[in-house]
């Protein structure tokens, strides 16, 4: 049963040794995914699952790594091989010097996974134990400024908008409802993530759902949610 959930963004930025000189500008955001993730240990999961877009679908073990050699500097996290996809990777090192529960899993999800795959991968983690937390990673569109990686889009900003007021009311049907194709024409790669969280979320009462924060630094959409039940 799903007892918390946080969503955090995924860019390599987020980390330090990858954003150098420019890391302060991310220090507000940094705290916010550290509260995130700090409500998910504070719930005391039996198991705490990772989820987070890729090329394809993957499960990948608790000792996975991943590195952020391919954005900068060899950042590696996790003692395993370095298999994990980038939203992984910064999960993973989110996670870094924390007490992670029993069980830890990492589970990738297609960017174009269709929604109900997605939905049927949380519902998946939600009933793999009596006590689960869910940490998904996930971005929003990238096409909000002249300067965000796929230039500017009159849609990105009402986009992110709804994303923002979905994650910040806990409604999971209005992430259920996200259509895919507006959302490659607007790179927004936390699509499918949205949707695994949906689907783990559908069956449990409304949560208490908190946005801490919203915004898009890089033209990026860059949200931070926590969910308790």
């Amino acid at each position: 049963m799903l007892v918390a959930a946080a969503v955090c963004p995924h860019p390599p930025l987020l980390v330090p040794q990858v954003a150098g000189a420019a890391a302060p500008e991310l220090d507000a955001l940094r705290a916010a995914c550290a509260a995130a993730v700090g409500s998910l240990l504070d719930a005391r999961p039996d198991v705490l699952a990772v989820a987070g877009g890729a090329d394809v679908t993957a499960s990948f073990p608790a000792d996975a790594a991943g590195t952020l050699r391919p954005w900068g500097p060899d950042v590696r996290v996790g003692p395993g091989d370095a298999v994990l996809p980038l939203s992984l990777t910064i999960g993973r090192w989110l996670l870094e010097g924390t007490r992670v529960p029993p069980v830890l899993r990492f589970e990738a999800v297609g960017f174009d996974a269709p929604p109900d795959e997605c939905a049927a991968a949380g519902r998946a983690i939600a009933g793999s134990a009596p006590r689960v937390a869910l940490l998904v990673m996930g971005d929003g569109s990238a096409r909000r400024t002249e300067k965000a990686p796929g230039y500017v889009h009159p849609d990105a900003v009402p986009y992110d908008e709804m994303l923002a007021g979905a994650l910040a009311s806990g409604d999971s049907g209005r992430l259920l409802a996200l259509d895919p194709a507006p959302a490659r024409e607007l790179w927004a790669a936390g699509r499918a993530a949205f949707q695994v969280l949906g689907g783990a979320a559908r069956q449990a009462p409304p949560p208490a759902a908190e946005l801490l924060y919203d915004d898009a630094p890089y033209g990026v959409g860059y949200f931070v949610a926590r969910w308790a039940w």
